[in-house]
């Protein structure tokens, strides 16, 4: 999940919402490096490779949300292009742990528009056991455009998940390259949303 970070944007406008409470549907606006409004949207992906040797990518661009009870056990809520409160989840089948050898869940930033570092990004795992992890993405990188967070490995039928939080100032193919997954990537587009 994000938001703005309210510093960045003129402070909360409580006034504003107590005449007008539908604005809090809609998206805030953010004042990017070249003096534009921007909305930032920021996307949860997942590149996965399965025991098997198969190797692709779960993200909402392309609408490649995955699948959970088949390969690659992974899958996606849906895109959240407006940082509502709920944000993105994936959810990953620990059913089929034996099928997944890795997995790198990584934020990239959708609109182009480099704005890390005003974002308020907070990725959070829900283990099967134990407590909730928080990772937020709070390191001032202004021009960074993806961020790996977390990778999940299996060793030998147990789990282990490592910290990333490596930020990159290109897309998707340069976190392949970082984790050598040796995927093809080509641009790609989201459908407009009327707002």
């Amino acid at each position: 999940s994000w938001r703005m970070r309210t510093s960045d944007i003129g402070g909360p406008q409580r006034e504003s919402l107590l005449r007008h409470p539908f604005r809090t549907f809609k998206p805030e606006v953010v004042q990017a490096h070249t003096q534009s409004m921007v909305n930032v949207d920021l996307d949860l992906g997942v590149m996965y490779e399965l025991t098997d040797g198969t190797k692709g990518v779960v993200q909402p661009l392309g609408g490649f949300l995955g699948e959970l009870n088949g390969p690659p056990f992974v899958k996606l809520s849906g895109d959240d292009r407006f940082g509502s409160g709920s944000g993105e989840t994936a959810f990953v089948n620990l059913d089929h742990r034996d099928d997944i050898k890795r997995l790198l869940v990584f934020v990239y930033i959708y609109d182009q528009t480099p704005a890390f570092d005003r974002t308020h990004a907070i990725i959070t795992l829900y283990p099967s056991n134990g407590p909730r992890i928080e990772i937020g993405l709070d390191e001032r990188h202004p021009q960074a455009r993806s961020c790996a967070v977390v990778m999940i490995e299996n060793n030998k039928g147990e789990l282990t998940v490592r910290r990333e939080v490596k930020f990159v100032y290109g897309f998707q193919a340069e976190l392949d390259r970082l984790y050598g997954w040796g995927l093809q990537w080509g641009r790609g587009y989201k459908s407009k949303v009327e707002r």
